[in-house]
């Protein structure tokens, strides 16, 4: 089977006046359709650089990212976004910034509105689509970021750290929900995140790199009881600390910091 995303030898290093840095070595992964991927690793190992090269925002140094066995293209649609943070507009209402990237992307005609309007619908924001982002709580916010990316309908999401910036409590709640949201519109998702145990509660598979260049360390396969399917409910799971210790273990074995 060919796998949705497929990252071959991927090398990248940064040129400044002092030289060049290298910030990922010979990176070698695949993805299938509907699976879950988290990458963890040590500060500064080229986490988020992983994710703009895989969706083309910069240019490796060596090796190739495929789509379905093809080759990416540069601004392709296929691949959606989320940033650490939601980057909504205080200007726009709920509605219109989910409406945002079928603008740029000029394909906001009525299916793309009503796609939206089903989106908020379906995930709880239907009564905010007039509000303004300062009307919003975080978790809200982040949810209508997610939305926002949704409604370009890519096979592939690029989550990079989108938690990050949100309270312990609220940051639990939103992890679980946005992930359920993943899976129920079965998308294919790699997820970057400094938290080991958001790794291990959302991920089908974890991919841990070494400190800077970053190199494929290890990839460890995450299974729970069927009836444990969301996030939260897999942290109450005996094998939630098992496979905690195991990713813990190989990051301490690369050096972690």
């Amino acid at each position: 089977m060919i796998p949705k995303l497929e990252v071959k030898d991927l090398s990248y290093s940064y040129h400044s006046m002092d030289g060049e840095t290298k910030a990922l070595s010979n990176i070698s992964f695949s993805v299938h359709a509907g699976e879950f991927l988290a990458v963890v690793g040590p500060s500064g190992c080229g986490k988020s650089t992983l994710l703009s090269l895989i969706c083309g925002l910069l240019k490796a140094s060596e090796g190739s990212v495929l789509i379905d066995g093809k080759p990416m293209e540069t601004g392709d649609s296929r691949i959606g976004y989320m940033l650490q943070k939601d980057h909504l507009f205080e200007w726009r209402t709920i509605f219109s910034n989910a409406c945002l990237g079928l603008e740029i992307q000029r394909n906001l005609d009525e299916e793309g509105r009503e796609r939206v309007r089903r989106l908020l619908e379906t995930y709880g924001l239907e009564d905010f689509a007039d509000a303004r982002p300062s009307e919003l709580s975080g978790g809200m916010r982040q949810r209508a970021a997610l939305i926002r990316t949704l409604a370009l309908e890519p096979d592939i999401l690029l989550l990079d750290e989108p938690f990050s910036a949100l309270d312990y409590q609220t940051r639990l709640a939103v992890c679980d929900d946005i992930s359920t949201i993943i899976r129920e519109q079965k998308k294919t998702a790699i997820l970057v995140t400094h938290d080991l145990s958001e790794a291990v509660s959302a991920a089908d598979r974890i991919l841990i790199l070494t400190k800077r260049p970053g190199r494929v360390k290890d990839t460890i396969t995450i299974k729970f009881p069927d009836n444990a399917g969301s996030p939260l409910l897999r942290r109450n799971c005996p094998e939630f600390s098992s496979y905690f210790n195991e990713v813990w273990k190989v990051l301490r074995e690369g050096g972690a910091s």
